[in-house]
């Protein structure tokens, strides 16, 4: 039986003191001028430096059933800035009086090549190639962001990526999974996505100009659930291996003085928690961010 070549996989790590682009061999990664480091002992960096982080809201079928919805005829997006960028092992912070921070298992797509108004074909020619993701997302702020979902997706550390990119990675039939200390939440597969990868890098380019390194998050499977303070989420997709995290509190509060405030509807509550989707949208938000701001959180 002939064996398997190994999958060229790129990671960046922190090597005494200075960002160090590496190579994974076996469980050692290996720096340009023959240091190594191992892998389980590195502090890990984002893979690569996006210019821009792009993401498509719903693409895998378990996701669409759990939102008892369907697909629209196109896909559409949201936009996280880069300073949400995160790396495997990362901190995810939950800031002190938020209460629905949702883990998403993704694979990123990541852009190789210059790209504006390709083909599907073209467009997959122009992947460098792809890395876990974990797209989070805060929903306390979805009632006044869920136009734009900038708060809620796109505030500090809720987006890691890694832990390395992988070239020459054939994304169909893949599972892709996600766990909360241990116990595996999220357990899908590539083959439910609507859009694949070379459509959704192409539909972007048509008004918008990808560059080397820009990531497109390319979607996530049913089950994405609220996590607290020191648990701890394992993205797993077969051939590109763990992104793992660690959600933790942020020091202080929402500033309360001035801006939106955490706030919990039906809208909030059925996204994160999952079900009563018939009751999106019907009732008021209510909380400290609402227009009743008397109302209590519930427990």
């Amino acid at each position: 039986m002939g064996t398997v070549a190994r999958m060229p996989e790129y990671r960046r790590i922190l090597l005494d003191g200075v960002a160090t682009h590496v190579v994974k061999d076996g469980e050692d990664l290996v720096a340009g001028d023959g240091r190594i480091v191992p892998a389980d002992e590195a502090i890990h960096l984002p893979p690569v430096q996006p210019s821009k982080i792009i993401a498509v809201h719903l693409n895998y079928r378990s996701r669409v059933e759990e939102f008892m919805t369907r697909f629209p005829p196109a896909p559409t997006y949201f936009h996280k800035p880069t300073t949400a960028l995160n790396s495997h092992r990362g901190g995810v912070v939950r800031p002190a009086g938020c209460r629905y921070l949702n883990y998403e298992g993704e694979i990123a797509i990541v852009i190789g090549e210059t790209c504006r108004n390709v083909t599907i074909k073209e467009a997959e020619s122009r992947i460098a190639g792809y890395t876990i993701a974990n797209d989070f997302g805060l929903h306390d702020f979805r009632d006044t962001d869920a136009g734009s979902m900038l708060r809620v997706k796109g505030s500090d550390t809720l987006c890691p990526i890694g832990p390395g990119l992988v070239t020459d990675w054939e994304f169909r039939g893949r599972r892709i999974s996600t766990s909360v200390n241990g116990d595996i939440r999220q357990d899908g597969s590539t083959d439910e996505m609507e859009w694949e990868m070379g459509y959704l890098v192409a539909d972007l380019a048509r008004t918008i100009t990808l560059m080397p390194g820009d990531i497109v998050l390319s979607g996530t499977p049913a089950g994405s659930r609220p996590v607290e303070p020191g648990d701890v989420v394992t993205v797993v997709v077969e051939g590109l291996g763990e992104l793992t995290n660690t959600i933790v509190e942020g020091p202080g509060a929402i500033g309360s003085d001035f801006g939106a405030q955490p706030s919990e509807s039906e809208e909030v509550t059925s996204t994160a928690l999952g079900g009563d989707w018939e009751l999106r949208g019907i009732r008021a938000p209510h909380g400290p961010g609402s227009s009743d701001p008397v109302s209590e959180l519930h427990d």
